[in-house]
This record gives C-alpha cells, sequence and structure tokens, in this order.
C-alpha cells in the first residue's frame, strides 16, 4: 500500500513540474519570438519635455529590443500621455488598443477641456465623478479660461477611462500612484523615476561666455527658470522674492526662459529686472543651465507630474527650489530646497534665496548631494530596463 501511495504521489508531483516546465516554456517562446514593441509619443523638434524624455528613453529602449515610432500592429504599445494637445491622437489610440499607458501628467483635466465639446466634457466629468456633479461640471467648463490657476481643475484629474483601459500605467512619483488608484482601483500601477540622461555638458568657458552675451557678470550669483511659463510655475511669486533679495543684494540674477502660456504673465513681465530667453533647443538649455548657479522649479497647483527640468538641473550637480509636494516626496531633504506652497511661499523663497547668496560653499554641496541622488535612482538605463520588462510582461 505504501509503495502505491508513493507511485501516486510520484506522478502528482511529475505532473506538477511538467505544469511548470510548460509555463517555462510559453515564457521562453515569447521571448525568443520576434517581439516587436510600439513607441507612441511626441519626439523632438516637438517643443515640450515629454518629447525630450521620450528620446532619450527611445535610444536606450532599442539596445534591449525591437521597438518602433508609432506602428500599426505592435506586440505590446508604450504610450506617453500629458496635458499638450500634441497627445491627442496617442491618448484616442490607446483608448481604442489598449497598453502601457506613461501619465507624465497625472491630470487630464486640461488636456481634455481642449478636446471635448461641452456635452462630451460634461458627460466625461460625470463618468469619472457621478452624475451628482453635472452641475459643476457645467461650471467648470463655463469658467474654463481661468483654468490654468484655479485649484479646482487640478482637484479633479479625470484620469478613470484610461486608468481603467491600461493594460498598467506607469508614474514617475508617489503622489500620480495614488491619484491614479482614486480613479481606478483595479488598475496595475508601476512608479518608474523620471530619468536621466547625462549630457555632454558644455565647457566652463562656453558658460561664461553666455552668461557675458547676456549681461550676468562672473561674480554674480545667477538663478534661473526655466520650461512653459504658466500661472502653477509661481512667476509671479519668484519675481516679488527676487526683488526683495536684488534690492538686498544687486550681485544676483534671474533668468527666465521659455514660452509664455498666459499672456498676462507675459505682460506682467514687462520692464522686470530680469535676463528674459526664449524657448531653448536642447543645445543652448544645457549651455544656460551650466551657466546659471540654481534652478526655481516651483508648482503649484500640482498635477501629479515630476519636472524633467528639475530631475537633469539636480542630475548636473545644481541646487533646484521645489515646492514641498509629494509629487518631490523621493528627493532626498538635503538634495533639493524645499519651499512650502500658501502663505508662507514667498518669504521663505526669499530667505532661501539669501542663504545660497550669502554663505559660500551651501549651493555647491546642495547641488552635490542632489547629483548623487539622480545617479542612484533616475539613470535612463535603469528606466529603460524596467519599461521593457513591463512592455513583454504586456505581451504574454
Amino acid at each position: 500500500m505504501r509503495q502505491g501511495r508513493d507511485r501516486v504521489v510520484r506522478k502528482e508531483e511529475e505532473g506538477v513540474s511538467r505544469i511548470g516546465a510548460t509555463s517555462r516554456g510559453r515564457k521562453a517562446a515569447v521571448a525568443a519570438r520576434e517581439f516587436k514593441a510600439g513607441f507612441f509619443s511626441p519626439l523632438p523638434p516637438a517643443r515640450t519635455g515629454v518629447a525630450d524624455y521620450a528620446a532619450a528613453l527611445l535610444a536606450e529602449m532599442r539596445q534591449l529590443g525591437d521597438i518602433e515610432i508609432a506602428p500599426e500592429r505592435p506586440d505590446a504599445a508604450l504610450y506617453h500621455l500629458g496635458n499638450n494637445p500634441l497627445h491627442a491622437p496617442i491618448y484616442r489610440r490607446a483608448l481604442e488598443r489598449p497598453g502601457v499607458v506613461v501619465l507624465h501628467d497625472a491630470v487630464l483635466h486640461h488636456f481634455l477641456l481642449g478636446q471635448l465639446s461641452r456635452a462630451e466634457y460634461a458627460d466625461e466629468f460625470v463618468y469619472n465623478y457621478g452624475e451628482w456633479n453635472r452641475g459643476l461640471a457645467e461650471e467648470l467648463w463655463r469658467r474654463r479660461a481661468g483654468s490654468g490657476a484655479d485649484e479646482r481643475y487640478f482637484r479633479y484629474p479625470m484620469l478613470r477611462r484610461i486608468a481603467e483601459g491600461a493594460r498598467a500605467i506607469v508614474v514617475h512619483n508617489p503622489a500620480a500612484a495614488r491619484i491614479v488608484k482614486e480613479h481606478a482601483p483595479g488598475a496595475r500601477v508601476e512608479e518608474i523615476p523620471h530619468l536621466f540622461a547625462a549630457p555632454v555638458q558644455p565647457a566652463f568657458a562656453d558658460a561664461m561666455r553666455f552668461r557675458q552675451r547676456v549681461g550676468i557678470e562672473p561674480d554674480v550669483f545667477a538663478f534661473g527658470v526655466f520650461g512653459y511659463l504658466r500661472e502653477s510655475k509661481r512667476i509671479a511669486t519668484v519675481m516679488e522674492a527676487f526683488r526683495a533679495l536684488h534690492a538686498e543684494n544687486p550681485r544676483t540674477a534671474l533668468v527666465i526662459a521659455g514660452q509664455f502660456v498666459s499672456s498676462d504673465l507675459q505682460r506682467a513681465l514687462a520692464g522686470q529686472p530680469v535676463v528674459r530667453l526664449p524657448y531653448l533647443d536642447e543645445d543652448d538649455f544645457w549651455l544656460a543651465a551650466t551657466a546659471i548657479d540654481a534652478c526655481i522649479n516651483l508648482r503649484y497647483p500640482a498635477a501629479g507630474e515630476s519636472s524633467g527640468i528639475a530631475v537633469r538641473m539636480m542630475g548636473i550637480g545644481k541646487p533646484v527650489f521645489v515646492t514641498e509636494s509629494e509629487e518631490c516626496a523621493r528627493f532626498p531633504e538635503d538634495g533639493c530646497i524645499r519651499i512650502p506652497s500658501g502663505a508662507g511661499e514667498r518669504e521663505s523663497l526669499r530667505a532661501h534665496m539669501v542663504l545660497l547668496t550669502s554663505i559660500s560653499g551651501v549651493a555647491g554641496a546642495i547641488g552635490r548631494r542632489g547629483a548623487g541622488h539622480i545617479a542612484a535612482h533616475h539613470q535612463v538605463k535603469q528606466a529603460a530596463k524596467r519599461y521593457w520588462d513591463l512592455l513583454c510582461e504586456s505581451c504574454t
């Protein structure tokens, strides 16, 4: 009897082993066959940070396997989504043919305001937040001209449709992960830190010539604001803090580089004591980034985004001012300068600007710690491997 039971047990174990081998065999077959991934994103020369991010990621992922730009029928698809209208066809395709979605902004409210009619917008708002909020949807539609500064438009990210349909959602910070889960509790959410692709930095002499060209003397401490210039980047607050600093210490400068989204902001900046630069291409961006001494990169209200500019500046050792928020929670406390939002924002910014300009070595020490964090956690190779593995999993 005992021998009979042993034979049964061995047969069961062999059966389990064969099942495991079959499962492993299927996975190996998928890995062995020609796997083609699709990559859907704006790319340079599009004037968007997502395009720069996507170009760096695409180049690295091509070292890992076959990945094509917008093929008709890929084995798995990676969709990059943000608030820019350039993402409209990508958003529609991601709904029609689900794949892995990268949310560069975890608030798509402003994007949808620009894509939908009044009736479509109200229905989409109701789909996300219930019929009892239809009246609120109508009000938000009527007041949409002020959506860039009105906190309510950031409070309602409108992510449910894309999050429920995707095979996986990639975010860059815990705030975005939380927002996605609030809209689609069953969604698979993967947090992959915003990548950093180390540039070939300009020579020190070139950076000094750049400063001279824009009127910044060598011994002046220069702050810089870069990217799309909108209300949420706190430009008015930055200007107020800088004016107070400059009155105390004239050996300071403020560079504001980028394209204005708000005409009101553009008018308000006229005549101010700043170095004004337009949108910078890749080479000029790194030249300006090398030339300044610190970067101011505040965001409020936040849209769940991780700033590519902040990561780039920290990556090359520049101290970066960020808004104290869940979006920046992964940055080390001593590797950046956190500024609270609200009533204390302006004075905190001014005080920390004074600190950097008045005590030698502080800016450099913060920059070095920030660069160490980026080197450890944000390298493009690390990000590309995680994306590639996720695409392979989504195919099987």
